[in-house]
């Protein structure tokens, strides 16, 4: 369209993003999408994808000069030569920690969709009342039979991996079929089975991966590759999934390099009536027109957007009357769990690099109390240790090469993804001398875990230990590695739905109260945080939301 007026503008092209452009232009909206990074093209910039290990300079590992220019993204596995394009880089956009935040972030079309760990989980009855069962911040507006087909409409164009197992705190999905736990773990399955009965299960993890015919796209090769990019299009992102549907339309505009600084709000109308950018390159100001704006920057830039919106009216930004704009950011806790030795299957191996592992559903405070509330699942993996093990016997020469030549003990641990609380004192603020390469404000998280998830984490550790040794596993040995919020890479919160716009910033169709034409549908909106990952509650409130949105223009409603 002419003029920089479209129907409707989606700010940032990650998960949620790449749904929302895929839905609006769907159902014939002419949208641009807005991401504030370079454009990273499907196959053809995936320039490390089918490399092998010896092919880097550092054999994928990390320099000095990278753990001097990334301190943050050094705090943990993402730093490493492989992929490092793909992430932030720390001196343009730097961010202000009141308590230490590791906040990795993606800033490059397809966002964090082309480095996430693809684990897509439903929500149950169970999580959605939690807040209102246990007076926990405010109450969910949805519940699950009002989502549950919108989980079926994006897994199906997704495509999931996964095993039915009929566990009514973790529903079912419409499953491609599962990819196979090995068999060290499917003894485990079952001894914990004949252990705990139905109150624990070990399953193979249920994860955004072509294992079946799915249009467009090719089966999962099993590389285990996929933080580098899949040319195959095994898994989900945006680039081999929602972009591509998005452009098949004819009714995609995509414009990188195009920070959103606020979103444009005509307060006689009570609604957004744009966005201003700036270009990322030229440093020029542009503005784009919409009859509706989908706000999918992530978590906390989602709510950095906000802030810098409208402040004539509200000096806290768009969707801050409520006084919630900002507070209530969430994670989930890990690094925390239990491994050991599992004997008996030396003449046993496995084919391929299963790019997934198993998983343990949530057991604890489901049909008993502990001194804390919610719970956790793990995330775990059984393997053979390869050529990298230490073999303190052998230091040098003949004898170490031909045992490194043999693979060594099958090995299997767990850690455990613990849920964080909605507190409302965990937050980020706009920094007032703190700014970026482009002269803007930057975001101070000030965020913590408190007393609740530190009980937590007893259970986390000793349960594992538990059924490990109940199923035979030997040596097992417990681990705590502590844990900073962003660490799991699941932020939440900081623009939460709810049922009052006294004490929420969006109501239950994803709407900025403030503005019924601002749809916010990435992990800003959660009112709380369950256990599970997230990402495919995004996918689902994204799609239901925009079919809320077409449908209140066609009734002239926004």
């Amino acid at each position: 369209m002419s003029n920089n007026n479209y129907d409707a503008i989606v700010i940032g092209s990650g998960i949620s993003g790449g749904w929302a452009a895929k839905e609006l232009t769907e159902k014939g909206l002419k949208t641009i999408l807005l991401e504030r990074g370079e454009n990273i093209e499907h196959v053809k910039d995936y320039k490390n994808a089918t490399k092998a290990p010896w092919e880097f300079t550092h054999r994928g590992g990390r320099t000095q000069e990278m753990i001097k220019d990334y301190p943050v993204l050094k705090r943990d596995y993402a730093l490493s030569e492989k992929n490092l394009e793909y992430w932030v880089n720390e001196k343009e956009s730097p961010y202000v920690e009141v308590k230490r935040f590791d906040w990795y972030r993606g800033y490059h079309v397809g966002g964090r969709s082309l480095m996430w760990g693809r684990q897509s989980y439903r929500w149950s009855n169970m999580d959605f009342e939690a807040n209102a069962k246990d007076g926990i911040a405010v109450d969910w507006p949805v519940r699950y039979d009002e989502i549950a087909p919108w989980y079926s409409h994006v897994e199906k164009f997704a495509g999931i991996s996964g095993s039915k197992e009929n566990i009514p705190y973790l529903p079912d999905s419409e499953f491609l079929p599962p990819m196979d736990l090995n068999c060290v773990e499917k003894d485990v399955a079952a001894r914990i089975k004949k252990e705990y009965g139905d109150q624990r299960h070990l399953i193979i993890g249920r994860v955004a991966h072509v294992t079946g015919p799915l249009a467009g796209r090719s089966n999962c090769q099993y590389r285990n590759k996929c933080s580098l990019g899949c040319p195959f299009g095994g898994y989900f992102s945006t680039q081999s999934s929602t972009l591509p549907a998005a452009q098949a339309t004819g009714n995609l505009t995509l414009r990188p390099y195009s920070i959103v600084t606020k979103i444009l709000y005509d307060k006689d109308s009570q609604k957004a009536t744009g966005v201003e950018i700036l270009d990322a390159e030229t440093n020029k100001t542009y503005v784009y027109n919409a009859k509706v704006i989908f706000l999918c920057a992530s978590t906390l830039n989602s709510a950095w957007v906000l802030m810098n919106s409208a402040t004539d009216v509200w000096e806290g930004g768009l969707g801050s009357s409520s006084g919630e704009l900002g507070h209530n950011l969430m994670d989930h806790h890990f690094r925390v769990g239990a491994s050991g030795i599992a004997e008996g299957y030396d003449d046993k191996y496995y084919y391929g690099r299963r790019p997934n592992g198993f998983y343990i559903p949530r057991f604890r405070n489901i049909n008993e109390k502990r001194d804390y509330i919610r719970g956790f699942g793990y995330q775990g993996g059984a393997n053979r240790e390869g050529w990298q093990r230490d073999i303190a016997e052998l230091g040098i020469g003949v004898e170490l090469k031909e045992a490194l030549g043999q693979p060594g003990n099958w090995t299997i641990g767990m850690t455990a993804f613990g849920e964080t609380l909605p507190y409302h004192e965990n937050k980020v603020t706009l920094d007032k001398t703190v700014k970026d390469k482009w002269g803007l404000n930057v975001l101070a998280i000030d965020a913590e875990i408190k007393d609740n998830e530190n009980k937590m984490r007893v259970d986390m550790m000793a349960d594992a230990k538990e059924m490990l040794e109940k199923a035979g596993i030997k040596n097992v040995n417990t681990y705590d590695s502590g844990y900073a919020l962003g660490q799991g890479i699941h932020e939440m919160g900081t623009a939460r739905m709810g049922k009052d716009p006294k004490t929420s910033v969006l109501n239950k169709h994803n709407q900025v109260w403030d503005a019924k034409n601002v749809y916010v549908t990435d992990g800003s909106f959660m009112t709380s945080a369950n256990c599970v990952n997230p990402s495919l509650s995004y996918m689902a409130f994204t799609a239901r939301a925009v079919d809320h949105a077409v449908n209140e223009l066609k009734k002239q409603n926004i």
